[in-house]
């Protein structure tokens, strides 16, 4: 996929790219989306498109073997195996997590080679540093202390926010929370998304009228069910 078209789904917040989704039809609404406990860090960024990097963490016990920063290394390297820029994703395997997943070192690192941002089920840190550099994190909670941090496996799929991630997911996300975009349909979701956006400003221009009336707003309440239907039917249809 191309740059392109992380730039044209970067346009649109969150929110609108899960309205276009369930256009298509090609999954149950109430899945496909981080939960709650998946918290935006910096909502004043532009949304975070990209594809997941995946990685289990752990910090309450010392660990042998190869050392951290050499995993690091060989996670961003990998990142040029992916169709576009990465989101690190990392499922924190302590409960409660012990120390933080990140701090400014390792998203400097991440921004470095091209990461689009992050997202952990377990903590973060540094964030006054984090967002200087303007780079997204998404946590669960913030810890001020790294412990005995350490990746215990790299591009293996995660539980993180309720769902399940794998490797090469296609992610979207901003102040609003974190979904994943089904890659059949990610190059038409652009177009759809701005002729979706369409339909609700006439709704949403009528509700700025000095006198919208009950009956205006049933009316084009049922105006926009019945474009959204007909957009449905033609993004569908585009797929067959």
């Amino acid at each position: 996929m191309s740059n392109d078209l992380m730039a044209r789904l970067g346009e649109f917040d969150t929110p609108t790219i899960c309205n276009t989704i369930e256009l298509f039809d090609v999954r149950p609404r109430n899945v496909g989306f981080m939960d709650m406990r998946i918290q935006c860090n910096f909502p004043e960024l532009p949304p975070m498109v990209g594809y997941a990097s995946t990685a289990l963490f752990g910090s309450d016990h010392q660990k042998g073997g190869r050392p951290n920063y050499e995993l690091l290394a060989e996670q961003m390297g990998d990142f040029a195996k992916l169709p576009g820029p990465a989101v690190v994703v990392v499922q924190d395997i302590d409960d409660p997590p012990v120390s933080a997943t990140f701090g400014d070192i390792m998203c400097s690192a991440y921004k470095a080679f091209g990461a689009a941002g992050l997202i952990t089920s377990g903590a973060g840190r540094d964030l006054d540093q984090v967002q200087a550099i303007g780079f997204p994190v998404f946590t669960g909670s913030t810890i001020c202390a790294h412990g005995y941090c350490h990746f215990k496996e790299l591009d293996v799929p995660l539980r993180i926010g309720g769902m399940t991630i794998h490797p090469g997911d296609l992610l979207h996300g901003d102040r609003n929370g974190v979904t994943t975009i089904p890659k059949d349909i990610a190059n038409e979701i652009p177009d759809a998304a701005r002729q979706f956006a369409d339909v609700e400003g006439q709704l949403i221009s009528y509700l700025k009228e000095p006198s919208p009336t009950p009956a205006g707003v049933v009316e084009h309440f049922e105006q926009l069910r019945q474009r959204s239907m007909e957009l449905s039917k033609s993004v569908q249809s585009k797929g067959r």
